[in-house]
């Protein structure tokens, strides 16, 4: 599965996605880098059929609104560590991948996912 991985987040992130398999890539690493506008973020992740994870509740009300970006993994962890972060995306990786392949937005959050429609 493809990720873009927003700037909230960390780019360790996109790596550990990357050594599980899939194709992630962070903001940092688009020509804009962290500066890029979330508009652009959405295109480029549609355009590319990727999924954006973010923190970014702006993300969330273009979903709904524009229906951009048109895949979403909402992380609504709160502030937890990076070690945590990454603990759940490994945990739970086989069941985020498969929920955003029926669904088109996911929220991940401390206790596990949810699936909305």
């Amino acid at each position: 599965m493809k990720f873009l991985v927003d700037a909230q987040l960390p780019r360790l992130l996109a790596i550990r996605l990357n050594d599980l398999g899939h194709s992630a890539r962070h903001t940092l690493d688009l020509e804009s880098g962290n500066l890029t506008p979330d508009q652009d973020i959405a295109a480029m992740a549609d355009h590319d059929n990727a999924v954006v994870i973010t923190k970014d509740a702006d993300f969330l009300d273009s979903h709904f609104i524009c229906g951009t970006p048109s895949r979403l993994l909402l992380v609504s962890t709160g502030n937890i560590s990076n070690r945590e972060l990454l603990g759940l995306f490994e945990t739970h990786i086989a069941l985020i991948t498969s929920s955003l392949e029926q669904s088109r937005l996911v929220e991940l959050n401390q206790t596990g996912l949810m699936i909305h429609g």
